[in-house]
Formats: structure tokens, C-alpha cells, sequence
């Protein structure tokens, strides 16, 4: 019997198509055991916030879930002519719906690595607006990383205030088609909730040696603070002057969080 709504077309309900619903429990489970892996092997971090209790407890809490959605989809499949299994005019479904709930099975067959230099579009952020901290003053110069020093940046106004400390950040190295042989920025991204809000922010860094390093490639940077002009169209702002720059591995977790 062929069910139809009100514009004629026909639906397909699960119980009408079985293997319909066979799809979806493989789809549930594909993703409730995707999603495991993500958080235990840390990997989430990828994509979501993890520092923040919320999503992190929310991410937990969906696994089990969506497991147990796709064990009841698929016991419905495998147990033998129950009443349920009957065509009924209930949960329609069609090929689009399931391709849209498969998206993230789908992307996990892709190698799962967080944003990088390749993903910079529109230049990287010096000074981000609205991330200005009461703390981040407060924090040790040596400790600050670049987040933090552009939320003091914001905080204190006047960089001249901040010429002469010690810097030691680790970034990604980031290069602009105006800058010269020696320039470059340390660069950053940052997320506030997934990975779809986080975008690049960076620190002008002026070093002899940065034509030897690859664009893309993870710096430690150890120097300090010179206040200077690093761009024809800027102003004054704080600029590293590094007295050691080391090749090193990307951080465990590659975004700052905001």
C-alpha cells in the first residue's frame, strides 16, 4: 500500500523500506562511534571547544545517545514480524534526509586535522575586536600567548607600554604578499565555540632569518617587544623582535579558545 501526502507525491516510510531503516542504524552507529574515537583519542578538539565545560559535557552525553538510537533502529530491522513492523502512515523519510544525517560520517573519512595556513582567507586579525580581558594584562609576559597579547594590546591602548618585555609564543608562521624578507607573523587561530567561528589572528614578528622558515611551519619564539610601523598602512603597534626562533611540532591543541 502507497502512502501519499497532500501534494500526491508518494512517501517512503522506514517500515514500509526496510532497508531504509538498516540505513539509518548503520548511519547512527557510524557516527555515535565516530564520535567516540574523536573524544577519546582527543582529536574533538578539531572541531569543538573542549575547554568549555558545556560543549564538553554536551559532546559526551550525545554518544550514548546516538548509539542507542542506532542499536533500537537496528533492532527493529533484525527482529521477526512484530505488529510495529506493519505499514503505517508514521516517520517518513527520503534519500536527501539521509544523505544530510550521513554528512558527518562522511567528513570523519576525511584525515581529521585542525585549520592551518591554507585555511587563512582575508589576511590574519592583529587586533581582534571585542576579545579585550581584564586579566590578560595581568598575566606574566613570559606566560602570554598570542591571544593574550592582543587582548593586552586592546586592554592597555598605548603599545609603547609594552615595549621592552620578553615574549615567548609558539605559532605558525604566516607571510602577506606586501611584507618584506624579513617579516612574517606568528599566527593563530582561535575558536569560541566550533570550528566554523574560529579564525586566524597573528603578532608582526621582524627576523633576519625568515626567509629560511616555511610558510605554514610551527615557530617557538622567544625575543621581545619593539614598538615600530611593520605595515605602510598601520600605525604604531608592539612588534617581536626574536632572539631565538626554533622549528618545533604543532601544539596538541593547535587552537587558542576564546
Amino acid at each position: 500500500m502507497e502512502i501519499h501526502d497532500y501534494t500526491g507525491k508518494a512517501n517512503l516510510t522506514l517500515r514500509q523500506r526496510p532497508w531504509l531503516l538498516l540505513l539509518k542504524a548503520v548511519i547512527l552507529l557510524g557516527t555515535g562511534g565516530y564520535l567516540l574515537i574523536l573524544l577519546l583519542s582527543g582529536r574533538i578538539s578539531n572541531y569543538i571547544n573542549i575547554s568549555n565545560p558545556s560543549i564538553q559535557w554536551l559532546s559526551w552525553a550525545s554518544v550514548p545517545l546516538i548509539l542507542s538510537l542506532g542499536a533500537w533502529s537496528l533492532w527493529r530491522v533484525i527482529r521477526p514480524g512484530h505488529p510495529e513492523d506493519a505499514p503505517t502512515n508514521q516517520s517518513s523519510i527520503t534519500g536527501a534526509a539521509l544523505m544530510i544525517c550521513s554528512l558527518p560520517l562522511l567528513f570523519g573519512l576525511l584525515p581529521s586535522q585542525p585549520l592551518g595556513v591554507d585555511a587563512i582567507n582575508g589576511g590574519v586579525n592583529m587586533a581582534p575586536v571585542g576579545l579585550v580581558s581584564v586579566t590578560s594584562a595581568e598575566i606574566a609576559p613570559e606566560d602570554r600567548n598570542v591571544l593574550d597579547w592582543l587582548r593586552a594590546f586592546g586592554q592597555l591602548g598605548d603599545p609603547t607600554v609594552l615595549s621592552g618585555e620578553p615574549v615567548d609564543v609558539i605559532g605558525f608562521v604566516y607571510r602577506e604578499p606586501n611584507m618584506t624578507e624579513d617579516q612574517f607573523m606568528v599566527a593563530r587561530f582561535t575558536m569560541s565555540c566550533c570550528v566554523a567561528d574560529a579564525y586566524a589572528i597573528g603578532m608582526p614578528v621582524v627576523y633576519e632569518g625568515a626567509p629560511e622558515l616555511a610558510e605554514g611551519s610551527w615557530v617557538h619564539i622567544q625575543g621581545t617587544l619593539q614598538v615600530g610601523t611593520f605595515r605602510p598602512d598601520d600605525g604604531l603597534m608592539p612588534i617581536i623582535i626574536p632572539e631565538q626562533v626554533q622549528p618545533t611540532d604543532e601544539p596538541a591543541s593547535a587552537y587558542l579558545y576564546s
